[in-house]
């Protein structure tokens, strides 16, 4: 329902055309900037109290090697048996293939859809799996990077472009954040990366190059845990009693407190099936499932580690979704980040297991 209603508002403004469900070469791949690609920043950090150090995200400049296509991801090995969660055998699929870095931040949406933020074009698409098929649910994202819904139904959007913010998008349109100790959020230096709503109204959210945040149902921000400037993905356990954070080849975990503080900072695992810990998860049995850039790593409640579902090379993000939750997505990011050659993917694997039904995420 929410995302007809939103569809609705969008053709009635005059995109009817950008909301039909279409093929991804139908859509611009854009242009949108994150914070620290943009010119005018230095005007902005200018007025910081804290400078912070220079960001970047290296392979932008385009030449003959990275302005052509780039080679195909190798196909991964079918998969290993981990028990309760996913057969022995399964293939990943590709549901989505388009140019451009897009599509990140995925989460469930109605009816076996998907949900994701693209950063070029910045927007937000919804994706009928079955057919490959997607629609512009918000434009104008302002090179968006992550979704996260909560529990009461509170749709957010981490902007990565200048202006930098956590934004509602449902129930209405606003800004939920963008300044720590009234300075913009720009000042903290990095780049927006993920983020996870509470029940509560309030939204955990990283910023890789500078740690971990908690932006309160007021939108004020607050800054938690040591020595994690390498946080990426980020995601609260079905209860909402712990918060888990990729830092790197660890995930730290921390105990939440009422008002959404956090304590009780401590490494809660190790990845295995790669070094890169990005995008994550959680199930009906409250495991975690962790975007390894190589693999998605399974840990049980107490941190054990189950197993690895391999797959190609640069997997940095997944989600559960499909109409019973027990499909397991995985964004795939391949070429050169920041030029022609750049390209992504949604990929899909059945799963015994099934996803937490009491968010979308």
């Amino acid at each position: 329902m929410k995302t007809t209603l939103a569809v609705a508002v969008l053709v009635g403004c005059g995109a009817a055309a950008a909301n039909a469900q279409s093929p991804s070469s139908a859509f611009s791949r854009g242009n949108g900037l994150q914070a620290w690609q943009n010119p005018a920043l230095p005007s902005v950090l200018a007025r910081c109290a804290n400078r912070p150090q220079p960001f970047s995200i290296g392979g932008q400049a385009t030449n003959a090697a990275n302005s052509a296509p780039p080679p195909e991801p190798p196909a991964p090995p079918p998969s290993a048996e981990i028990p309760g969660v996913i057969a022995a055998g399964q293939n990943w699929k590709v549901v989505w293939h388009w140019e451009g870095n897009n599509a990140d931040g995925p989460i469930a949406g109605d009816d076996g859809s998907v949900l994701f933020a693209n950063n070029d074009a910045s927007n937000v698409m919804r994706l009928d799996p079955a057919t490959g098929l997607a629609t512009i649910v918000y434009p104008d994202a302002n090179t968006g990077g992550a979704l996260s819904r909560s529990k009461n139904g509170a749709l957010f959007l981490a902007s990565r472009g200048m202006g930098t913010a956590i934004v509602q998008l449902e129930p209405t349109r606003r800004v939920l954040a963008n300044s720590f100790h009234d300075e913009p959020l720009e000042c903290v230096g990095g780049v927006l990366n993920d983020l996870s709503a509470d029940a509560n109204g309030g939204v955990y959210f990283t910023v890789s190059g500078s740690g971990l945040y908690y932006a309160n149902p007021q939108g004020v921000v607050a800054k938690y845990g040591d020595s994690i400037e390498g946080a990426n993905g980020v995601i609260l356990s079905p209860d909402e009693k712990t918060l888990y954070v990729t830092n790197g080849p660890v995930v730290v975990a921390f105990d939440v407190q009422a008002g959404g503080a956090l304590t009780k900072q401590r490494e809660f695992a190790k990845l295995r099936g790669g070094q890169g810990g990005d995008g994550s998860a959680v199930d009906e049995q409250a495991r975690l499932y962790v975007a390894t850039g190589a693999s998605v790593d399974v840990f049980a409640p107490s941190g054990e580690f189950l197993g690895s579902i391999v797959g190609p090379p640069g997997l940095h993000g997944t989600a559960f979704g499909g109409r019973d939750k027990k499909t397991l997505f995985g964004i795939v990011f391949y070429g050169t980040w920041g030029t022609p050659s750049a390209r992504n993917r949604i990929i899909a694997i059945p799963t015994i297991a099934q996803g937490y039904t009491g968010r979308a995420k």
